[in-house]
């Protein structure tokens, strides 16, 4: 499995190298990005840096005026951060579990991507962190829930626990304070597993209703759209009733979702298609529309046709130009609205979490950025919170951002790395 991880690396290293030469200057960011005319790739571009981890006291690169601890260390794959009333801090630690590889190309992916610590063995649970002395970093750690499916989006309601598996949500019943809940818990809904597995979960301003995140199985809808049927989408789930509705679609992998508190608008950040070259499709952060479609899988960045696809005219021509680029395949995963007030030098807005993809020449993402907002919409370029996770020459990750909020005092962010299987805790210096 190693070797042809290292060959598969060989290859698409060749294949990026070739690439790069013709990639596109700038990065497609902003209102109104400039996206390059799509080139089908064929053989899909394929660059992963080897997953490293933090050695030797080597920490993220922090903007100006601020700094970062180690809030928790030694977690299995934390993916996203959900912080209570109480201030004590869940972290889902979970990974794709791959279905068994049935093509030459399904092993070489595979083999790659435990090489990078994106597979394997899923921790399956919720992790329960507290910091009873207020010093920025958390002594008591409990097994919060545990025995799930992928878990991955959290949110409380009074004293009911909801948890985003891969497979539905589930609702347990919580104690305040508590540092585990018991039983199996209840069913609520149930999603299509694997593909874009993640399923994030936020409750709406009024505590009424909570929506979910539900990606795509596929690229392009390669398995057919009845495969596809529920998915790349968010999801509505009324409390009171229990019914549940698809709220957006054509978002082929939403995960990240924030509140933005003048408007009360929903946003989120979504991952776009590959195979068409380093900055075509932008990844983008967007406001969310009842009832609106964006796109997936016959066209992006508005009405763009992916002639790859066959094509429905009547669903591209209601497609939703997205508000904000974030630039071809950085992965935006972590989303979490910033009070004014929260960092020293940054104003109110939106930060998010790159991951950073594969489907590129030259790497991007694997920085923690801060998008500015004024009178309810982005109102500036991106800034570097964090940045610092790969090494100069691209072939090392010492760590990829993923999940991120606001720390319970109100005064710091939290954000899940989910190679380096640190939350670090961002603060002014």
């Amino acid at each position: 499995m190693e070797l042809l991880a290292r060959a598969t690396a060989l290859v698409g290293g060749a294949v990026a190298l070739m690439r790069r030469m013709g990639s596109p200057a700038h990065q497609a960011v902003g209102a109104q990005p400039v996206i390059p005319e799509a080139r089908k790739q064929g053989i899909m571009t394929l660059k992963m840096p080897v997953a490293k981890g933090w050695v030797d006291g080597h920490l993220p690169t922090c903007a100006a005026g601020l700094k970062v601890n180690a809030f928790a260390t030694g977690l299995d794959h934390p993916r996203w951060i959900e912080v209570l009333p109480n201030g004590d801090v869940l972290i889902a630690e979970s990974k794709e579990q791959p279905a068994a590889p049935k093509t030459l190309m399904d092993h070489a992916a595979q083999a790659t991507m435990r090489r990078v610590k994106a597979i394997g063995q899923s921790a399956n649970r919720v992790t329960l962190l507290r910091d009873a002395d207020g010093d920025g970093t958390a002594e008591i750690r409990k097994v919060f829930v545990e025995n799930q499916n992928q878990p991955f989006g959290m949110a409380l309601v009074g004293n009911r626990f909801y948890l985003g598996n891969t497979d539905g949500i589930r609702v347990f019943d919580y104690t305040p304070d508590a540092t585990s809940i018991s039983g199996p818990g209840d069913k609520l809904v149930d999603f299509k597993p694997h593909g874009h597995w993640t399923r994030s979960l936020i409750v709406s301003p009024d505590g009424t209703r909570i929506y979910a995140g539900v990606g795509s199985l596929s690229n392009i809808g390669d398995h057919g759209m009845e495969a596809e049927e529920g998915r790349a989408a968010i999801w509505e789930l009324d409390l009171a009733t229990g019914q549940a509705r698809i709220f957006a679609s054509g978002l082929r992998n939403a995960v990240g979702m924030a509140w933005e508190p003048a408007t009360q608008t929903l946003w989120t950040v979504v991952n776009e298609r590959d195979g068409l070259g380093d900055e075509t499709p932008p990844d983008y952060l967007t406001s969310v529309r009842d009832g609106g479609f964006y796109g997936w899988p016959y066209c992006y960045w508005g009405k763009t046709v992916d002639d790859r696809v066959p094509q429905d005219p009547a669903l591209v021509a209601k497609a939703i130009t997205p508000d904000y680029a974030l630039g071809g395949h950085t992965a935006s995963l972590g989303l979490c609205w910033m009070p004014e007030g929260t960092l020293p030098g940054f104003g109110s807005g939106m930060v998010i979490g790159q991951h950073g993809s594969w489907n590129r020449s030259k790497l991007s993402g694997y920085r923690l950025i801060f998008v500015p907002f004024a009178d309810g919409a982005p109102s500036g370029p991106p800034r570097d919170i964090l940045s610092g996770f790969l090494s100069d020459d691209e072939k090392l990750a010492y760590g990829r951002p993923v999940g991120v909020t606001i720390g319970p005092d109100q005064k710091s962010l939290l954000m899940a790395d989910d190679v380096g299987d640190v939350i670090w805790r961002v603060t002014g210096a």
